[in-house]
């Protein structure tokens, strides 16, 4: 059986204010705090299992140190390594538990110019009962605050490097399938929305000819269960006096979306429901042509074509401003 990644699993992010991104991410998003140690904070959504999926430590300018996924076995985990590394790839090892809650891992930096994560182990903590779901099945109670997501749902990444590599790698090397792409005639792919579950993406992956950083983080995203929650999500955002776009509806993915940004860091958040599932062994690529990509983007309601909050912030190289937003780096 060959190695293979699982799912998405959690992202590093680093904020020049950590105290008004914890009001954000807790208060506004409505995620849970697992745990602080020193100066960094681990949360989760009410339906993540995983110690976090998203920590947040101080730096100098809003930043994504590295984006993590879930292996399927322990043993791919060294068997990633081994591939990647015996292609040229350059592969930190990472003790058991350096990171809370996640076990040994191997980092390291794709074509695209991201640098990835990959575990197996981790831990899933205890909640206090004062927090605790009556559901067996659920991690902490339901809508107890904020927008109140239920789980991490995909990553958005831009990079200018050369596309021809960097979606080879993530389907060649890392075992992701492209359910979704913007292509060109001539065969270069401008976009992909790729996965290795279900869903429409668990990485979508955007490519553009020239950036100010070769890698960039555009989005994270969390699920929420319908469209009545994200509608709640837009009224919580605009009572805190923050700038939103959306709701809208993709064409590419069918899901709805709404997009805020973190004034702490500059990470823009992307709720999200609908959409569909890909349960096809068989499934085929569906193409949108250029002229496409517009209308591919935006189904109806706010445009985000264009529109400022949409452009790539979170750079991987030390960026600190656009004309723009706030940048991120990854």
């Amino acid at each position: 059986m060959k190695q293979a990644i699982a799912k998405l699993g959690y992202v590093a992010l680093q904020s020049s204010n950590v105290e008004a991104s914890l009001h954000f991410f807790q208060d506004v998003i409505g995620l849970e705090l697992t745990e602080q140690i020193g100066d960094t904070y681990y949360l989760r959504a009410w339906g993540d299992f995983q110690h976090h999926t998203l920590s947040i430590a101080p730096g100098e300018a809003g930043r994504v140190t590295h984006i993590g996924f879930r292996t399927k076995r322990r043993e791919d985990v060294a068997l990633f390594a081994d591939q990647l590394g015996g292609k040229g790839y350059e592969i930190e090892h990472i003790a058991a538990w350096t990171t809370p809650g996640i076990g040994e891992a191997i980092r390291f930096t794709a074509p695209s110019g991201h640098r990835l994560e990959l575990y197996y182990d981790i831990e899933k903590p205890v909640v206090e009962e004062s927090r605790r779901s009556v559901l067996k099945n659920q991690t902490y109670k339901s809508y107890n605050k904020g927008a109140s997501p239920r789980r991490l749902d995909h990553v958005n990444i831009h990079t200018d490097a050369d596309s021809s590599v960097t979606y080879k790698f993530f389907t060649e090397e890392l075992g992701f399938r492209i359910n979704e792409c913007v292509e060109t005639e001539e065969g270069d792919i401008l976009a992909g929305w790729m996965s290795v579950t279900p869903l429409v993406h668990d990485v979508a992956l955007v490519s553009h000819e020239k950036l100010e950083t070769t890698a960039r983080f555009h989005h994270i995203s969390y699920w929420q269960d319908n469209s009545g929650d994200l509608l709640r999500a837009a009224d919580i955002c605009k009572e805190h006096g923050l700038q939103i776009i959306g709701p809208g509806k993709h064409s590419i993915s069918q899901a709805i979306y709404l997009y805020v940004i973190d004034p702490g860091s500059g990470c823009r958040v992307e709720l999200f429901t609908g959409g569909y599932l890909i349960f096809e062994p068989d499934w085929e690529t569906v193409v949108w042509r250029p002229e496409e990509r517009a209308f591919g983007n935006t189904y109806w309601g706010d445009s985000i074509t264009g529109n400022p909050l949409i452009v790539p912030t979170i750079d991987a190289t030390g960026i600190k401003e656009t004309k723009a937003v706030p940048a991120l780096e990854v």
